[in-house]
């Protein structure tokens, strides 16, 4: 039988060792996920004859060398920080390997090992990376091929909560690292061109500037920028593109509201807070705003920020119970960020019912035959439980299906790679497709680039 070697099990992993082991008997595979802690492995198992769990510590040089020998091909599904050792070993064990993570420096680096090695190293196919690089290629290639030339590309994606689980007044729940949403948009200005200016929005203000969306069946929603929405225009073969940006997308009104968290510090994660453990939610606050005998911190906090009493924002402050004296931190030495991560976890926590939602939407702007033209093209995903989550879905199954193509020799180019060449693409959005992942196309006028306030 074909061996693969999943490392990690964690909540993406689900419809990835459920697509292989459907697939198992068909195709000879035996599925073996190894993890520090197996009990979850052992849940998306099950009993299936052609799978087992082993306990796999990444930092355990031998016991993750001995795994990575016996199995012929590797994914891993760690935290991105992760994959280097595990793709070191691959090299030396010639072994090909697939990862949803982003491509950095130290994975780029054994390029030139992989490919003396003839050994596939797919990264960045997932979802976000992933579907986006996939789903953008497809009609981007399909354009050129009739002759145009791409002149804007606008892209935009989100893990937002299902319409029926939506209960708050923020409009969103945490359905991925909450960690990843404080700190979003951190470590320098978002950067992005329009109409061949190069355009900067720091920090402070890229939670102002955001693009207006609306899909067809779902309303609308708001995008605010990447970091660096320039990473890809040499990869995707933009170079003469007039307009290139990538952004996030959230519901209307989050923006603006998570703005006063960025205006108040409480997104900082450069330093600890002073006896952190002792403090309610309410001293957390309070000690961000200036001091008063008199004002309450919910009068300091309004006439610091500006906020009027009967604005919206204002109860969503409030339903976060932002202001409480019972409510402890808890956490010692923890940074802003940290802090406030964790007052909204109390509220932004999925229930066991509730159910996530992708939302995909990407804009095409191109030039045929002296004539502009533009293509809307949108895909949302909705989950089925807190196992089988949309995001689960749309990371697992193109990470599972770039895999056994490696393996059935249908994917040969060798080196490190991000799936933008149709080889990889095409069989693989069909497949999707199957899954209920499909994109819907629409003609529209070429309106050039005009988001909302930017």
């Amino acid at each position: 039988m074909r061996n693969i070697l999943i490392i990690g099990s964690g909540k993406s992993s689900s419809y990835l060792i459920k697509y292989l082991l459907n697939k198992s008997h068909d195709e000879n595979l035996h599925i073996t996920v190894g993890d520090i802690n197996i009990i979850n492995a052992n849940k998306l198992i099950g009993k299936h004859e052609n799978a087992n769990a082993i306990k796999l510590d990444v930092f355990d040089k031998n016991s993750r060398e001995s795994a990575i020998k016996n199995a012929d091909l590797v994914i891993s599904m760690l935290p991105a920080r992760f994959h280097i050792e595990v793709a070191k070993d691959c090299i030396t064990c010639g072994k090909n390997m697939v990862t949803a993570s982003y491509v950095n420096d130290e994975m780029q680096a054994l390029d030139k090992q992989a490919k003396n090695k003839g050994l596939v190293f797919m990264n960045e196919i997932g979802v976000d990376p992933g579907i986006d690089h996939m789903s953008a290629m497809q009609v981007i290639d399909r354009i050129r091929d009739k002759g145009g030339e791409i002149i804007l590309f606008e892209s935009f994606t989100g893990g937002l909560v299902a319409p029926e689980s939506d209960t708050n007044l923020w409009n969103y729940k945490f359905t991925w690292n909450p960690r990843n949403v404080v700190v979003a948009g951190q470590g320098g200005p978002a950067k992005f061109l329009q109409e061949n200016a190069y355009k900067y929005i720091p920090y402070n203000r890229l939670f102002r500037r955001t693009e207006f969306l609306n899909i067809e069946g779902y309303g609308n929603f708001e995008a605010y920028a990447n970091r660096d929405s320039l990473k890809y225009q040499s990869v995707y073969g933009l170079n003469n593109i007039k307009t290139l940006y990538r952004g996030t997308i959230r519901r209307v009104g989050f923006s603006r509201a998570w703005n006063l968290f960025v205006a108040l510090g409480m997104t900082d994660d450069s330093y600890s807070i002073e006896d952190s453990e002792n403090m309610s939610y309410r001293d957390f606050v309070n000690s961000f705003l200036p001091y008063s005998s008199s004002d309450s911190v919910e009068l300091k906090f309004r006439h610091t920020l500006k906020i009027d009493q009967d604005d919206i924002i204002w109860d969503k402050l409030l339903e976060l119970d932002l202001f409480s004296r019972t409510k402890r931190v808890e956490l010692q030495n923890a940074t802003p960020a940290e802090i406030l991560q964790k007052i909204l976890m109390d509220s932004w926590s999925l229930d066991e019912s509730d159910k996530d939602m992708i939302v995909m939407y990407h804009k095409f702007g191109y030039e045929l035959n002296g004539e502009k033209h533009q293509i809307d093209a949108t895909m949302v995903t909705l989950g089925e439980d807190q196992t089988y989550t949309a995001m689960a879905k749309t990371v697992g199954l193109p990470v599972a299906m770039a895999a056994l193509a490696i393996l059935n020799g249908k994917i040969i180019t060798p080196g490190v790679q991000i799936p933008i060449n149709k080889e990889v693409y095409n069989p693989i959005l069909k497949e999707l497709e199957g899954y209920g992942i499909t994109f819907k196309e629409t003609e529209v006028p070429y309106f050039g680039y005009n988001p909302i306030n930017v």
